[in-house]
C-alpha cells in the first residue's frame, strides 16, 4: 500500500502523479491519499485529481476527515483502519511534497522480503530547490550530514535510526505490534521508530535510493519546522526514557546508544551547548577577563567538529561552511528554546504547524511580485535581536580592550543574528 499524507497544497498534483506512476503490479498496489487540509476548495481539487487517476485504472483511495485531531499521527492512524488496508503487508509513506521515482518500490521492498526482522527501509531525500536561496543551501548541508553520517552509521552499527517520517517503507505487522501511530508528541515518526527498536525490530537505510522533495524556503516555515524537530524529540525522551532503560529485548549497548547518543547528545545537549558556549559564555569571558577559556576549547575543538560535519557536505557547498556555522549558531537559540519546551513540557510543546512549501505556482507568484517591486513581509524576532546587541557590545569591548581577538567572530555572529532577527532570511513572500 502506498500512503500520501496530504497537507501541503501547492504540490499535490506532482506528488499524486509520482505515487500513481510507481512501477508495481497494479493488482498489488493501493495508493491512499490522506487529505488533512481544512480548505473545502483544496479538498475538491485533490479529490478531482484522485478521480482523474482512478479513471486511468489506478487503484487510488481518497480519504479526508472533518478535523485534524492528532495531526499527522491521527491522520495516519485513521488511514490504517480502512478495511482494504488488511490485505496489505507493507506501507510506503510520503509527505505531500515528495516525488518518488517509478522504481522506488522495486529498490526498497526486496530488502523487507529478504529479511523478516527488518521493519523499516528508509530512503534518502534529495532536494529540488536547494539552489533557491542561501538558506536552502545551508539546509541541504545539514541534511546531507544527517543522511550520509547519522542515518548511515545508525543503520550499519545498531540497525536503528530515527524514521524521517516520509520516503520510507514499513512492514505493517511491525507497525501494528508496537501499537501503531501515537499523537503524544509532534514527532510521531520518531516515536514509532523508538518503540519498534525496543521490540527488537531492525531498520535499514538505503542511501542510494533518493526521493525528490522540497525544502522550506521561507524563514517562517523553516523556524516552524525546526521548532517541531527540536521540541518533539526532547518531549519524547521525557516520556520514553524509563521505557528505554527497562526494555528487555535490546542489548545494553543499544540502550546506551539510544539514551546517550541518539537523544542526549544529538537532540538535547548539542542545541544547548552550541548556543550557551558560542553565544553566551565565550563572549562573556571578554567582559570577565579573570575567566579564561583555553585555545583548544575555543578554537581547536570547534574547528575539528566543523570539519567532521563537512564530511557529509556536497563539494559544491564547501565554500559556504563559514556561513553555515554562523547560521547554525543563530538557529541554536530557536532550537534551544524549543528543546526546553519539550523537555520541561510547557508552552508550545504540542504545537503542530504545517511546514509551508511554496511549490512552482506560488514561486512564480513571488517572482512576479518582485518584478512589480512589492515589499516583502518582514517579521522581527526580538530574542535574536537581543543576542545580536549583546554580541556586538562584547565585540566592541574586545576590540578596544581585549587580547583574545574574538571580535572578528563576534562581529560576524552579531550580524548573522541581526539579519535573522529582522527576518531577512530565505525567500520572501511579498505583501499583496
Amino acid at each position: 500500500m502506498m500512503r500520501f499524507d496530504l497537507t501541503e497544497t501547492q504540490v499535490y498534483e506532482l506528488s499524486i502523479g509520482a505515487a500513481c506512476g510507481l512501477s508495481w503490479p497494479s493488482d498489488r498496489l493501493i495508493v491512499q491519499v490522506l487529505d488533512d487540509s481544512t480548505d473545502p476548495a483544496i479538498k475538491r481539487l485533490v479529490k478531482t485529481e484522485c478521480r482523474r487517476w482512478e479513471s486511468k485504472g489506478v487503484n487510488i483511495k481518497y480519504e479526508a476527515r472533518e478535523n485534524r485531531n492528532g495531526y499527522k499521527a491521527g491522520n495516519l492512524k485513521r488511514g490504517m483502519k480502512h478495511s482494504y488496508v488488511k490485505q496489505c503487508e507493507y506501507v510506503a509513506i510520503f509527505d505531500a511534497d515528495f516525488q518518488p521515482e517509478p522504481n522506488f518500490l522495486r529498490l526498497t521492498v526486496p530488502s523487507l522480503l529478504r529479511d523478516p526482522d527488518i521493519a523499516l527501509v528508509q530512503s534518502r531525500w534529495s532536494f529540488v530547490n536547494a539552489d533557491e536561496c542561501l538558506m536552502t543551501r545551508m539546509q541541504e548541508m545539514s541534511l546531507d550530514y544527517h543522511f550520509n553520517i547519522e542515518q548511515q552509521a545508525g543503520s550499519s552499527t545498531y540497525a536503528f535510526f530515527g524514521f524521517n517520517g516520509t520516503a520510507g517503507v514499513w512492514r505493517i505487522s511491525a507497525l501494528n505490534e508496537v501499537g501503531g501511530w501515537k499523537d503524544r508528541t509532534t514527532v510521531e515518526d520518531m516515536d514509532l521508530a523508538v518503540r519498534a527498536g525496543l521490540k527488537g525490530w531492525k531498520f535499514l537505510y538505503l542511501g542510494d535510493v533518493k526521493v525528490k522533495n522540497e525544502l522550506p524556503s521561507t524563514f517562517k516555515a523553516y523556524r516552524n519546522q525546526q521548532h517541531r524537530w527540536s521540541c518533539g524529540p526532547a518531549n519524547l525522551f521525557r516520556k520514553m526514557g524509563p521505557q528505554i532503560l527497562t526494555a528487555k529485548r535490546v542489548s545494553v549497548w543499544k540502550k546506551f546508544h539510544l539514551v546517550y547518543s541518539f537523544f542526549l547528545v544529538r537532540k538535547i545537549v548539542s542545541h544547548l551547548l552550541t548556543f550557551s558556549f558560542y553565544c553566551i559564555i565565550m563572549p562573556a569571558t571578554i567582559l570577565l577577563p579573570e575567566v579564561h577559556i583555553p585555545k583548544w576549547a575555543s578554537v581547536y575543538l570547534p574547528t575539528i567538529v566543523t570539519l567532521l560535519h563537512v564530511v557529509g557536505t556536497p563539494t559544491r557547498s564547501i565554500h559556504l561552511v563559514g556561513f553555515w556555522v554562523l547560521f547554525e549558531n543563530v538557529m541554536s537559540l530557536h532550537r534551544t528554546k524549543a528543546m526546553l519546551m519539550g523537555l520541561l513540557e510547557f508552552g508550545r510543546v504540542n504545537e503542530w504547524v504545517v511546514t509551508e512549501k511554496l511549490g512552482d505556482a506560488l514561486r512564480i507568484d513571488v517572482a512576479n511580485a518582485k518584478m512589480q517591486n512589492k515589499k516583502p513581509r518582514l517579521e522581527f524576532h526580538w530574542a535574536e535581536l537581543g543576542v545580536a546587541i549583546y554580541l556586538f557590545v562584547c565585540g566592541c569591548y574586545d576590540y578596544a580592550f581585549g587580547k583574545n581577538r574574538y571580535f572578528i567572530f563576534l562581529f560576524m555572529q552579531s550580524i548573522a543574528f541581526f539579519i535573522a532577527g529582522c527576518g531577512y532570511v530565505g525567500t520572501f513572500i511579498p505583501n499583496s
